[in-house]
Formats: structure tokens, C-alpha cells, sequence
């Protein structure tokens, strides 16, 4: 992916109608691709191929979706079909999740580097031929870690990173090399009022403080044990989280571009909550047609 912009769209609590709204608006704003994160509601690729049926340019990515869930043929069936169906307009992002994903799933969890490794390599040797002159789906690692970037660097077409600051996303760049994507997918929130938009950040992102994995990348990149108390110290939730008005968000962008990013996944906060609808004004701000 060039350096574009796409949306991280939670949907599951929308009617069908809305998500088609949803998705052909994201369209009509400029922005590449739409993500989708995989969780209770919805099957996350019936919903992509419904999105791709209804939109024409966007282009649908899943991000990302739980190996646990799937094994590694099924998921190669699903990314190849979607691919040839809608004329390479799927893209394929792959997690490990967390351990108490990989139990509501039944799973046993195992160590991530390990388990990744050994399903992209039975992925890989699926013995079936893909569609005749079917286009690919790229493949994207959801990849914090130095060990699960090098991975990505060789075993997929790059990486994708969420709620890190950018010198991550220059470390990131730094293991990947010159020739791999970096999607750094990246909350946003319109508001310039420093309490409320922290209050919003502090609410958003608060499960995270409860996943070791978060913990310890952001205690590898220097943060104390006090910036990581109590819902983030105000210097931990600033660097996580890009926030103020439209020239503050989109410097925030770019310093992550600098860093390395070659694809920015607005993540939109609403800091005033009404009802289960998208926050438009930060996706409208943002919007590549409106740069």
C-alpha cells in the first residue's frame, strides 16, 4: 500500500443499511481501503465480500483477523476467493490476538512467534492452485514486537501496527526495510480540549491496559511502570493517541510518515458519544480528498 489512507471501521453494532452507508461514504471521501476488526458480531468475511459487492473502488481489509479462529487453508480459501471475486480489492491482515481470544475460541494459547510462523508456512504450503489469473491478496502481520516484525519481513508483505508512537513506527521501518508495507493504523480524535479528548483516549483505549503484550512494548519503548497506570499518564495517551484539530491530527500523520509509515488506518474517536453511528467530522477532516 502507497502512502494512502484507509478507515478502521467497527460495525458489528450497525444494521445492514448503515454499514452500507458507512462504507460507500468512506468511498466518496478518497480514503483507500476500509479494515475490519474481527469480532463477535458479524463473520468477518461474509461482511467484506458484502462490502466489496456494494462498493466499487474500496478496497476491504481485515484487520485483523484471528489466526486462532481459522486454520491455515480456510483462511487461504478466504483471501483467494475474495481476491478473484472482487478483482484484488482484498487485503488479508493476520494476528495472533491474545490469549483470552484464543480461549473464547477454545484454543489453546501458544507462543505467538511459534504459532504464527507455523501457520503462514502451512498457509504457504496449501497444496491448491489458486484461481487462474486471480490477483493476490497482500498479506499483513499484525507485528509490535522486533521478533513478529522480522517475521513480517519475511514471510509477508509487511506489517501492520496499532496504538504505538512513532518512534515504533520508525523502529518498525528500520526491521522491515525499504521494500515492505507499514500500515500504522492510528486512533484519532477531533478535539481540541485537552481533558476531553484524553478522557476519550483513556475510555477507547482502556482494554489494552489489561494485555501484556501492549504493556511490554510500550515498557521496551521507555515508558515507566507510572505512565502505564491508571487508564496512561497524560504523555503516554498523547503519544498513542493523535488528538486536537484537523492540522494537529494530520502533523501527527505526517510525523508518522516520516518515521516510516507508508499507509496511516484512522481509528475515529468521538469525543462526545450519541448513539452507535460513525464520528464523520474526524473522517471528514482526515479524508485524502480533503488534504
Amino acid at each position: 500500500m502507497d502512502h494512502g489512507r484507509s478507515v478502521l471501521a467497527f460495525t458489528d453494532h450497525l444494521r445492514r443499511e448503515a454499514i452500507l452507508h458507512y462504507a460507500r461514504r468512506v468511498e466518496e471521501l478518497g480514503y483507500d481501503a476500509m479494515f475490519l476488526p474481527d469480532l463477535f458480531g458479524r463473520d468477518l468475511f461474509v461482511l467484506a465480500g458484502y462490502i466489496l459487492g456494494n462498493t466499487t473502488r474500496l478496497r476491504v481489509g481485515t484487520g485483523i483477523a484471528g489466526i486462532y479462529g481459522r486454520d491455515p487453508m480456510a483462511m487461504l480459501h478466504h483471501a483467494r476467493t475474495l481476491a478473484e471475486l472482487y478483482e484484488g480489492r482484498f487485503i488479508l491482515g493476520l494476528g495472533v490476538s491474545n490469549p483470552m481470544g484464543a480461549a473464547l475460541r477454545g484454543q489453546t494459547w501458544a507462543p505467538p512467534l511459534r504459532k504464527m510462523r507455523q501457520y503462514l508456512e502451512a498457509m504457504a504450503a496449501v497444496d491448491a492452485p489458486a484461481p487462474a489469473a486471480a490477483p493476490r491478496a497482500p498479506v499483513y502481520l499484525a507485528a509490535h514486537g522486533p521478533k513478529m516484525l522480522r517475521l513480517a519481513a519475511t514471510h509477508a508483505d509487511g506489517a501492520n501496527t496499532y496504538l504505538m508512537p512513532t518512534a515504533h513506527t520508525r523502529e518498525a521501518r528500520a526491521i522491515l526495510g525499504p521494500d515492505k508495507d507499514l500500515n500504522v493504523f492510528l486512533p484519532c480524535c477531533l478535539c481540541d480540549d485537552p481533558v476531553q479528548a484524553r478522557k476519550t483516549a483513556r475510555k477507547s483505549t482502556a482494554m489494552y491496559f489489561a494485555i501484556d503484550a501492549y504493556l511490554e512494548q510500550w515498557t521496551r519503548l521507555g515508558f515507566s511502570p507510572a505512565d502505564i497506570q491508571n487508564g496512561g499518564s497524560d504523555h503516554l495517551i498523547d503519544t498513542l493517541v493523535a488528538w486536537g484539530d484537523a492540522a494537529a491530527i494530520r502533523a501527527r500523520i505526517a510525523e508518522h510518515l516520516e518515521a516510516g509509515a507508508r499507509h496511516i488506518v484512522v481509528l475515529p474517536y468521538n469525543p462526545v458519544p450519541r448513539g452507535p453511528t460513525p464520528y464523520w467530522p474526524v473522517l471528514e477532516a482526515l479524508a485524502p480528498d480533503a488534504a
